[in-house]
């Protein structure tokens, strides 16, 4: 059960939705998410009301075409796995919404089964088995 946020800098509607999917497809396939298990939010900013900032931090020459990727998951993954997880996105980034790889900002932020209600105002994972890919 990812949380995922991708926030662009006029990007537009069909690109936002592109690096959706480009992440969705990359959390599927490197890390066992299920397809039907997508929770997104996509933010493209106007430049004015809202804004991006970055910097070439680490030698990594970044433009206004960043798209900052926060995905929040339970925690579990390996470091391989993780790293799959942001080849696979910045991969698929390029291919699906031609956004450049070294415009790929990805963090991952990990949390335990408690700190997930799914609705109804339930933590659904504290009576479900743990070991399911989330």
């Amino acid at each position: 059960m990812p949380f995922v946020r991708i926030d662009t800098l006029r990007a537009g509607p069909e690109r936002l939705a592109a690096l959706g999917r480009a992440v969705h497809d990359a959390l599927t396939e490197t890390i066992g998410i299920p397809p039907d298990d997508r929770f997104q939010v996509l933010v493209d900013h106007d430049g004015t009301s809202g804004t991006l900032r970055c910097d070439d931090y680490l030698g990594v020459r970044r433009d206004e075409g960043i798209a900052y990727i926060a995905i929040t998951l339970r925690s579990g993954r390996t470091p391989a796995q993780k790293q799959a997880l942001y080849r696979r996105t910045a991969e698929l980034a390029q291919a699906y919404a031609g956004t450049e790889p070294r415009n790929v900002f990805v963090v991952l932020t990990e949390n335990e089964s408690a700190d997930w209600s799914l609705g109804e105002g339930v933590a659904q994972y504290l009576d479900g088995p743990e070991s399911e890919a989330a």
